[in-house]
């Protein structure tokens, strides 16, 4: 059999899947139906502050193994829904972020400092248009990237990247966020010291807790998304609330914004924006590919290449990044969507996430039988078919529905969504933080969780009351784990090696890059004082 048979037994078996109900005497699959409703679970819970896709995820996975079962023909729908919540909650995470101020999902922290800028201006409806055309573009591109690149890709990285590569560039990772999203580096650095050290404490690889105290409650460690989430979303409504507070002192009553001029996007402001759509596409993509990277980083360097950009191509009257520009949602968003088929190259060629949250769960969908990824995903046999490989092309062909649908549905739901613009909010800001802290215990189910959100959340609020981006602080907490796991195998492959990070010229060179990149912005940010 060859490669076309592969992609058409995967088609037929989304398509011809278990029928679920006909429709004029067609019958439609129960694989379908689960990437409809996923996808539209997915932008609800984007949308919603505190219900991340991971949420729903992980709240929606033992459900719908419970009502599929355990058998082969459970996979398709199950990863189905699956691979729809996370399309929809990456396309989702952008409303609150344009309208609120507030970032649905950490990837979408970016899109706030453009996006409510164009909100207070009046042109809410066009940030979201301007959010999901360039997340359906970067979503597609990704996906086809995935197919194209997926027996490869991830193999040609870890021919490169053994253990020493893969920490030096972690290390490079939160050095760049530090020293370029951090507002100075001094303080980037800092956000990013007090991530490590909050993810470290209780937790590693030690048989005892680590900066416990003796404190039975910190020896379990900060969950994830009691710190992400209190850090942004806790301690963006506690410093919004202060803002509306003073607002309120001030002229009595709370701020509006109604549309202004054409909310439109015209084929002009369209071709502006390509450029960087695809740039940050390309950033997407290429993370999505690294195990374990994420696209919180990649929203952030496409922002960043983006904003360079602009500053050397901007004309006179066009506003700069962070202060309304449309090309400053779309370099965010294009990046952060094109992750999502990315990062299932890692995940199906090597069995590595490639998202600790999202495709962690995917990979426990696994569970269910009859799919194991690895390089045996792509065996191309010729006299026997590989029903794995054509689960993969059926999970292939979900992907590009679920675009489908972002195209067209995601499209009229971002539209929709500007009249929410229009809620007040000293009733919104309570309401989004109930829903967080709600999320928060229903994932976590203990009541510490609720108390580590909202000191998390205080800790936000000081940081922006010190103009420190919370940002470096997220990266670092999340990639922490990882950078430990990285390291302690490093120096385990090398013999115990303390100088393991020297041991080949390209962990030299993230090594170096990571230095240089520091003491460049430091003297940068000295010699602009």
């Amino acid at each position: 059999m060859g490669t076309l048979d592969y992609i058409w037994l995967g088609i037929l078996a989304v398509f011809q899947g278990p029928e679920l109900f006909s429709i004029f005497g067609l019958p439609v699959s129960v694989t379908l139906v689960m990437i409809l409703i996923g996808f539209l679970t997915g932008i609800a819970v984007g949308a919603t502050p505190g219900l991340a896709g991971p949420i729903a995820m992980a709240i929606a996975l033992p459900i719908l193994i419970s009502i599929f079962g355990y058998t082969p023909d459970a996979l398709l729908p199950v990863m189905g829904f699956l691979i729809g919540v996370m399309k929809g909650a990456t396309i989702g995470g952008a409303v609150p972020a344009i309208l609120f101020n507030t970032p649905g999902t950490p990837d979408a922290y970016m899109t706030t400092l453009d996006g409510y800028p164009m909100t207070q201006k009046g042109q809410a409806r066009k940030a979201l248009r301007v959010a999901h055309f360039s997340s359906a573009s970067g979503d597609t591109f990704s996906d086809i990237v995935l197919i194209i690149c997926a027996p490869f890709l991830a193999l040609l990285v870890e021919a490169y990247l053994d253990f020493p590569e893969k920490t030096a560039l972690l290390i490079l990772s939160l050095s760049f966020i530090g020293a370029v999203i951090g507002g100075s580096p001094a303080k980037g650095v800092l956000s990013t010291g007090l991530g490590l050290l909050a993810v470290y404490i209780g937790t590693g690889e030690d048989f005892y807790p680590r900066m416990s105290m003796g404190s039975d409650h910190l020896s379990q460690g900060f969950p994830i998304a009691t710190s992400v989430l209190g850090v942004l979303i806790i301690g963006a409504v506690f410093k919004e609330m202060t803002d509306l507070w003073h607002q309120q002192r001030k002229s009595g009553t709370p701020p509006q914004f109604t549309d202004e001029g054409n909310q439109r996007l015209t084929r002009a402001e369209i071709c502006r924006l390509l450029p960087f759509v695809g740039r940050s596409a390309l950033i997407g993509t290429a993370i999505g590919a690294l195990p374990g990277i994420g696209s919180t980083l990649a929203a952030t360097l496409g922002y960043t290449v983006g904003r360079a950009r602009h500053a050397r191509t901007k004309s006179a009257n066009v506003p700069d990044f962070g202060e309304g520009a449309s090309e400053g949602i779309a370099a965010t968003e294009a990046a952060n969507s094109s992750v999502s088929g990315a990062n299932l190259i890692p995940v199906l060629s090597l069995g590595i996430p490639g998202n600790a949250a999202a495709v962690f769960l995917i990979l426990a969908a696994e569970s269910i039988g009859g799919f194991n990824p690895g390089p045996s995903v792509f065996r191309f046999t010729q006299d026997v078919v590989n029903p794995e490989l054509v689960i993969a092309f059926g999970l292939f062909t979900a992907m590009f529905i679920a675009n489908a649908l972002n195209w067209t549905i995601g499209g009229l739901f971002m539209r929709s969504m500007g009249v929410m613009v229009r809620i007040p909010k000293h009733i919104l800001l309570p309401t989004v933080l109930l829903l967080t802290l709600t999320a928060i215990y229903v994932q976590e189910t203990r009541i510490e969780a609720i108390w580590f959100a909202l000191g998390f959340g205080a800790l936000g609020y000081v940081m922006r009351l010190l103009a420190i981006s919370p940002l470096p602080f997220v990266i670092a907490f999340i990639l922490g784990g990882k950078l430990e796991e990285s390291a302690r195998q490093a120096f385990a492959a090398t013999g115990g090696d303390a100088w393991f990070l020297f041991s080949s010229p390209i962990s030299i060179g993230f090594i170096a890059a990571s230095i240089g990149i520091i003491l460049f912005s430091a003297g940068k940010k000295k010699h602009a004082a």
